[in-house]
């Protein structure tokens, strides 16, 4: 597998490489990682990896190849350029030294990561098979990324060489498939690999995790988890926070735009901004939430579906998706059930909605309720692991699934 982002990120795509590839070995499979150095969500180096130019682990059965590159702090296109640019050319001079493995899969939206699978798989003339988490192209254009636009063609084409050169394409929700067809892939070789929810189930009563948060019992508590970036578009809860003081507005994690929210939310006593929670915490601390908030800019449209979702899902409360009705994200909260809809960059109109669930805990509790049953039924591990397997054994040779 070639995934710049794996163990110990605990979020984005990081947890679903990192189980895929555990998966693998748990099966008995000799597994190879060539992976980046830890640096998500936070965009910053973590400190046991700072200096190092080049390492390798054995992590739960697999090896994992790392190789050093650029972390930049804040992104515009140009550093994103040098951050792909470092891996791809790291990545090239320095390729893992193992055995010829049988294939390759790819977690893309590392643009670089994409490019390099093709190129060694190619090498050692096996299947190469990419797996779409985000369209980079779509996001250069879409996540509000300072000179994204310019980019974006440049970006789309690199996309494509990789794309156009997998035995076949994964991709994780059918809004991809137009654009992947776009760039040239036969659409007879592209195959729907969801994602899955990674994180267990709650397990600690909320009013206790809530207790532990400082979260008063009767106060409306409405939470975001996951990567501050761009494409996020917090302001719209920042705004929402200005509105009304009575209900508390929590952001939980990292990323490149947590000091900017954090400026301007600094006159707002409601709205805290917090680190992200530990792995064994993070389960209870969503469903210790009223409400679970997923944003988008407007413009976001088929480029990401956020992984978070599928741990909101899992947490068993309503979720509020302050995203553009057309897109991916709000495809997949109206098919589980567990949300309500709201127009992207609209804090007046999110705010009415979480006032709505507050004053109808019945319905709340109901949305909330139908998403452990969407995770039962569409989005276990078991399920989302074997279509990985499936994709793998038909990029194979073997039967389709």
């Amino acid at each position: 597998m070639v995934s710049t982002n794996y163990a110990p990120e605990h979020t984005g795509i990081g947890p679903y490489a990192t189980q895929i590839a555990e998966h693998w070995a748990e099966l008995g499979h000799d597994t190879h990682v060539f992976a980046g150095m830890p640096h998500y969500p936070s965009w910053s180096l973590e400190p046991e990896y700072k200096g190092a130019l080049r390492r390798t682990e054995h992590r739960a059965g697999v090896t994992v190849h790392r190789r050093a590159h650029t972390v930049p702090a804040r992104q515009t296109a140009v550093k994103r350029a040098l951050y792909e640019g470092s891996i791809l050319l790291h990545g090239s001079v320095a390729p893992p030294r193992m055995p010829k493995p049988h294939a390759v899969l790819a977690q893309m939206p590392s643009l670089a990561g994409g490019v390099l699978a093709a190129r060694l798989a190619a090498r050692w003339k096996v299947p190469f098979v990419p797996v779409v988490q985000d369209l980079m192209g779509a996001a250069a254009a879409q996540s509000g990324i300072s000179g994204g636009d310019k980019a974006a063609a440049i970006v789309a084409r690199a996309e494509a060489y990789a794309l156009k050169r997998a035995a076949l394409v994964g991709v994780i929700h059918e809004t991809f498939v137009d654009r992947v067809v776009g760039m040239g892939v036969d659409p007879e070789r592209i195959r729907l690999v969801p994602n899955w929810s990674h994180v267990p189930s709650p397990t600690k009563p909320r009013a206790e995790t809530r207790h532990h948060l400082g979260w008063a019992p009767h106060q409306t508590v409405v939470l975001h988890s996951g990567n501050m970036g761009l494409k996020q578009g917090l302001e719209v809860l920042v705004g929402a926070a200005r509105l009304d003081p009575s209900v508390r507005f929590v952001l939980m994690g990292d990323g490149s735009q947590r000091a900017a929210l954090a400026g301007l939310a600094a006159d707002v006593p409601n709205l805290d901004i917090i680190p992200p929670a530990a792995d064994g915490e993070f389960p209870d601390i969503l469903a210790a939430a009223d409400v679970l908030a997923v944003t988008q800019h407007a413009a976001v449209l088929d480029m990401s579906v956020p992984s978070k979702l599928t741990s909101y899902f899992a947490a068993g409360r309503p979720v509020v998706a302050s995203v553009a009705a057309r897109g991916g994200t709000a495809q997949e909260v109206e098919r589980s059930g567990a949300g309500v809809l709201v127009p992207p960059e609209d804090p007046e109109a999110l705010l009415k909605t979480v006032r709505a669930l507050a004053e109808d805990p019945e319905g709340a509790d109901a949305l909330g309720a139908a998403g452990p049953r969407h995770v039962a039924a569409h989005l276990s591990r078991r399920a989302g692991l074997a279509r990985i397997d499936a994709l793998i054994d038909e990029a194979l040779g073997g039967p389709r699934q």
